[in-house]
């Protein structure tokens, strides 16, 4: 008698892409150059499309409490849309208001990015530690610019910034 093979079959698995370790720490190197420029001390993290920890910067200053922030943001913006797109969308429905924030990981206030290449989430950039969400923001965008079509709709169309301090920044 012939046994079936239980080895799977293609349909049984799926493709997909991840940012590759070197151009997490080159979007890294980019956040940090810009927040230097900015005279501002940041965390940076990116994260892979699963969640896991890609690359990191604790610039010599940041604060210690927005490590977690930062890590949060990324996160948050794997959801496919940045942190400040989420906060806009939960801010009008009183209960995603009250539950998405107490989800653990979630973070919905500016500086959190989904990195998309072809309009795939390959992993998230986050930032905290500056003293306004727009200095965070403004450092990601450059980091961002590293990949193709990386840069957010609502920032190419010249929306307005988005405003803000991070809690812990304060």
């Amino acid at each position: 008698m012939k046994t079936q093979s239980k080895t799977p079959t293609s349909s049984a698995v799926i493709r997909k892409h991840s940012i590759s370790s070197e151009l997490a720490q080159k979007m890294v190197d980019e956040a940090v150059a810009k927040a230097r420029e900015l005279g501002v001390a940041e965390n940076v993290t990116i994260l892979d499309d699963g969640g896991n920890l890609k690359a990191f910067c604790r610039m010599d200053g940041a604060p210690l409490l927005s490590i977690e922030i930062a890590q949060n943001k990324a996160y948050t913006a794997l959801f496919g849309i940045s942190t400040q797109e989420m906060f806009n969308f939960i801010q009008g429905d009183p209960s995603l208001l009250a539950g998405m924030t107490t989800l653990p990981r979630m973070a919905a206030w500016g500086g959190g990015f989904p990195i998309k290449v072809d309009g795939e989430v390959v992993g998230a950039i986050g930032l905290s530690g500056a003293p306004t969400v727009q200095n965070d923001v403004d450092c990601a965008m450059a980091a961002l610019t590293l990949v193709p079509d990386g840069v957010p709709a609502e920032v190419v169309s010249g929306l307005p910034p988005q405003e803000g301090h991070d809690s812990a920044d304060n």
